[in-house]
């Protein structure tokens, strides 16, 4: 019976807000499913969620590292040679996860700032429906549900717009926290594999160590020197 009721008034609701309810309930359908789909998505990812002393631990002994941090510390160490190879492979993991991400959560809010434009544009709508009434209108009960009609419609598109758009904007600020962990983490992790692969390489192998000094130029051979005119004109001998 509850049920029943509840179902009835939602329809009655969504009627009395017009065609307006349409692209509302599209916006709620795409803004909710982003960002629960980002949400769920980065709370699935384990190493933001594990003790740093035990990830820091796998940075030295990758045999260690299990799930996805796994893959990240083995394609971050295997085979540099250098502490600019594990800065480029980092910048590769960083552009793996937070543009897509990024793009992502910019699209999102895009759409939930226009979920109480859409409102607002109701509340026009319906308010110009409410004073065709009133100008249009001989009185008498027609004339009473014209304008309730147009104010019902500007109030409920309204609230919608607001009950779409405020919860949303929660779940986003949620997913940008996640964001931000997961971004402080990947720096983390690169402060520590270049700590410790700066004890590991040779002397020298890293970007920031000065270039070696170039090797003195050769000494040409000594060659006796050419005879010189003397102040007469003739040719002076040559002294070695």
């Amino acid at each position: 019976m509850l049920t029943a009721d509840f179902t009835q008034q939602v329809l009655q609701l969504w009627t009395n807000g017009g065609f307006l309810m349409i692209p509302l309930a599209l916006q709620c359908l795409a803004i909710y499913y982003v960002v629960f789909d980002l949400y769920f998505d980065l709370r699935g990812k384990d190493f933001l969620h594990t003790d740093e002393n035990r990830w820091g631990h796998w940075i030295d002994q990758p045999a260690d590292a299990t799930g996805e941090m796994a893959d990240i510390v083995r394609y971050t160490q295997d085979g540099v040679r250098s502490l600019a190879d594990i800065r480029e492979r980092f910048a590769e993991v960083k552009a793996t996860y937070l543009p897509a991400l990024d793009r992502r959560l910019r699209w999102v809010v895009m759409i939930i700032s226009t979920a109480p434009l859409t409102g607002l544009l109701g509340t026009v709508t319906g308010m110009l429906a409410t004073f065709a009434g009133i100008s249009g209108g001989g009185g008498g009960k027609d004339t009473v549900d014209l304008v309730a009609g147009g104010i019902s419609e500007a109030l409920i598109t309204t609230q919608t717009g607001l009950v779409i758009a405020i919860p949303g904007y929660v779940v986003v600020s949620r997913v940008r926290r996640l964001r931000d962990r997961l971004d402080l983490f990947l720096r983390r992790a690169e402060n520590l594999t270049l700590k410790r692969f700066a004890r590991l390489l040779p002397e020298g192998t890293g970007p920031d160590q000065p270039a070696p000094p170039a090797p003195p130029a050769p000494i040409p051979p000594s060659h006796p020197a050419a005879p010189q005119p003397d102040a007469f004109g003739g040719l002076a001998p040559a002294t070695s």
